[in-house]
């Protein structure tokens, strides 16, 4: 049987996501790999699949109990056999399992990285055929990381100890490059194949806002939500309860999550909230990592998160099944205060040596800088995320409030002079409060104590003291001043201060008056679909479930619903065409649906009955194309809409333009430090020109000016 063969037969899908197909081959092929895929694009499945063609067993070590659970029991209703042994399973119940997978009764076994050191795991695994080590979560090991955990330090020794050195691979969904090379190093991984998926979502709409009050600004978001699913993060436990309390008062069917409930309270609500009883969540980082629900259409950060890793992670469990979600964050007041301590106070800690704590703590204070930045950017909020991970996109994706927002442009240079006159004068030795103050002249104890209110900068600023915040902050993002990684941070000049004293530069800095509402993502294509077909078919699945006391999504996601309503399968042959239908669940389940769409056909009426879904044929000339200049995001948009209409996946601007570097329409260059895609002379030719005016900071704009360009984009899209 092929790997998509497997597929099909246990997971009912037709083709592999981007990168899946490569890494199992590599790993079938008996090479170590190390994937980097964001949440949702199916890392489970790059392993999963090998693991179900080979002898032996894959031992999947992950510290993730509610995973485990969760794909314990969804690999389980596919037909493979798998277990998971961790600190919920009693001693009985443990070895039991071991016994069984002694026997050779599983191909997967799910295992926390603390069980890997006692004596009965040491004992099972001498004597086991372990053909596969899958390392998950793999940047837990790695001190640059967001979450190390000592624990997984001893995954190398355990696996050096085994009879013969199996299969290794290692997956994450968020690693910057640094990260990458320490995963490397530390598993010992032999030459592997690396593959970084790309980063972006298309799906979801990213959002900042820094409201005066973040209780009615999430109450705002919510109003037109009240069935929706979602998580909305908070970074305390009493700010978990306050949110949590405030919803119910408000009528929302919400439940909390947070390491101050007893193990009952977390399993019932997490429960709860699987089994859909609830449709809120509101929860400390503890909840989510491994949650499979797929269905969820918004994450809301009521605090600002500790790093840019932990929040795209957090943000990336909306849209899961490829439907438009939002991610909103909340920030501002003493976030930045909270994560300070957050970082002191770390559950990790005490396992830890001083000179390994010192190091964590200033790689943790960078990260949080990183973070705060996100938050004041007014560039293009997704482009922020992907240059962080090593990226290179369009300067625009369309498709976050940045660039939703018409901000006004002013000229700030004066201000700006005044401030870094200010930095220079005070010695680069203060933060951003002190600085204000000198600039207001607001002689306080402290200021005095210094003694810089005799500096020439004191008090020559008449602007607010707000304003003056706003403006330092731009001036980190664009590099006129650079912000230190301490616990009390300190303002520094940047590699671009000069550049703001000089005659005739300017210094914008855009603005906008938003600050209250949440804005409405656009609205995204959806499939359509016959809506009391799906609420039919949904019913039935909940049915399904609460008879087998499972998760619904572990029965049929619900892409494999609207799958089911647009192809309205009339035999079993067919049903197992449907996305997502595998061979187990179609025995098992198959017929049940297929009574559903049969009685939907006859209620309806032949003559009225919605005809399945035949996509079209894909026509380049349906594309709209435009004389005036758009940006490769627009395009992208605009075939997307044809796309979706015949069937097919999606592309993205980052894809087009790394297709037409393939082609040398576009080439490399470096602008400020970084590279940027811009024109070669055939490219130029077809109609790409970059905007001079927008190459600031780190922006680069590439507009298809030639109607020809955006026609030739349209045409080759199927080579895309």
């Amino acid at each position: 049987m092929t790997a998509i063969d497997t597929l099909k037969a246990y997971f009912g899908y037709d083709n592999f996501r981007p990168g899946q197909e490569s890494l199992i081959n590599d790993i079938l092929a008996g090479k170590d790999v190390l994937g980097i895929m964001p949440t949702g694009a199916g890392k489970s499945i790059c392993f999963q699949v090998p693991a179900l063609m080979t002898d032996g067993i894959a031992l999947v070590i992950s510290p993730l109990i509610s995973l485990m659970k969760d794909q314990v029991n969804a690999l389980n209703q596919t037909g493979a056999a798998a277990a998971f042994i961790n600190s919920s399973l009693s001693d009985a119940q443990i070895a039991k399992a071991l016994r069984n997978a002694g026997n050779d009764a599983y191909k997967l076994i799910y295992v926390a990285p603390e069980r890997l050191g006692t004596y009965d795991f040491i004992n099972f695994a001498a004597s086991a055929d372990i053909s596969m080590v899958v390392v998950d979560e793999a940047h837990c090991i790695s001190q640059w990381g967001q979450d190390f955990r000592p624990s997984y330090t001893a995954i190398p020794n355990f696996v050096s100890a085994l009879r013969k050195r199996p299969i290794l691979s290692a997956f994450t969904a968020t690693a910057t490059p640094k990260v990458r090379e320490d995963i490397i190093e530390r598993l010992a991984l032999k030459s592997p194949t690396v593959l970084v998926a790309g980063f972006d979502r298309p799906n979801l709409y990213l959002d900042v806002l820094k409201p005066p009050d973040k209780t009615a600004a999430l109450a705002s978001f919510l109003a037109d939500r009240k069935t929706a699913s979602g998580i909305v993060y908070c970074s305390t436990r009493n700010t978990v309860e306050d949110v949590h309390l405030e919803l119910l008062k408000r009528g929302y069917k919400a439940s909390r999550y947070h390491a101050g409930l007893t193990d009952k309270e977390r399993h019932d609500n997490q429960d709860d909230f699987i089994h859909d009883r609830i449709n809120i969540m509101v929860a400390t980082n503890a909840f989510g990592m491994g949650i499979d629900k797929s269905d969820l259409s918004f994450v809301v950060h009521f605090n600002m998160p500790k790093d840019v890793e932990a929040y795209y992670q957090e943000a990336g469990r909306a849209g899961r099944d490829g439907e438009p979600a939002h991610c909103l964050l909340l920030h501002g007041g003493r976030d930045y205060a909270t994560n300070l301590w957050l970082i002191d106070n770390g559950e990790n800690k005490a396992q830890l040596d001083s000179a390994t704590e010192a190091l964590l703590r200033e790689r943790n204070l960078k990260r949080l800088n990183e973070m705060a930045l996100y938050c004041e950017t007014r560039e293009c909020l997704r482009a922020y995320i992907l240059r962080y991970f090593g990226e290179e996109p369009p300067a625009n994706c369309g498709n976050c409030a940045n660039c939703n927002t018409t901000f006004e442009e002013v000229d700030i240079t004066t201000e700006a002079q005044k401030i870094i006159s200010c930095v220079a004068r005070m010695r680069e030795r203060f933060g951003v409060k002190m600085i204000i103050d000198v600039l207001k002249g607001n002689a306080n104890q402290r200021v005095r104590s210094f003694r810089l209110d005799g500096l020439s900068t004191f008090g020559i600023s008449q602007a607010a003291a707000d304003r003056l915040a706003d403006m330092i902050n731009q001036m980190i993002l664009d590099g006129y001043l650079h912000k230190t990684a301490e616990k009390f941070p300190v303002i520094k000049l940047g590699p671009r201060a000069a550049e703001a004293l000089r005659p005739g530069n300017k210094v914008i800095m855009k603005t906008s008056a938003r600050t209250q509402e949440a804005k409405r993502a656009p609205m995204m294509p959806l499939r359509p679909v016959d809506g009391r077909l799906y609420e039919a078919l949904k019913a039935l699945r909940l049915s399904i479930a609460n008879k087998n006391a499972l998760p619904a999504f572990t029965i049929f996601h619900d892409s494999t619903l609207t799958d089911m309503c647009m192809k309205m399968p009339a035999s079993m042959d067919e049903m197992l065409e449907v996305s997502g239908v595998g061979q187990v669940k179609a025995q098992r389940y198959g017929q049940a649906f297929l009574d559903i769409i049969k009685n939907h056909r006859a209620d309806a009426g032949a003559d009225n009955a919605p005809p399945p879904f035949h996509p079209k044929q894909y026509n380049a000339d349906e594309v709209e194309i435009t004389e005036e200049a758009a940006t490769v995001s627009t395009i992208a948009d605009r075939i997307n809409v044809q796309l979706l209409q015949c069937g097919l996946a999606k592309i993205t601007g980052k894809r087009i333009n790394d297709w037409l570097v393939s082609q040398n329409y576009l080439t490399l260059a470096v602008i400020y430090g970084k590279n940027f895609k811009v024109p070669t002379k055939k490219g130029e030719h077809l109609g790409i020109e970059m905007q001079e005016r927008e190459i600031r900071g780190e922006n680069a704009v590439l507009n298809f000016y030639a109607s020809r360009a955006q026609i030739f984009i349209a045409e080759n899209a199927g080579n895309i």
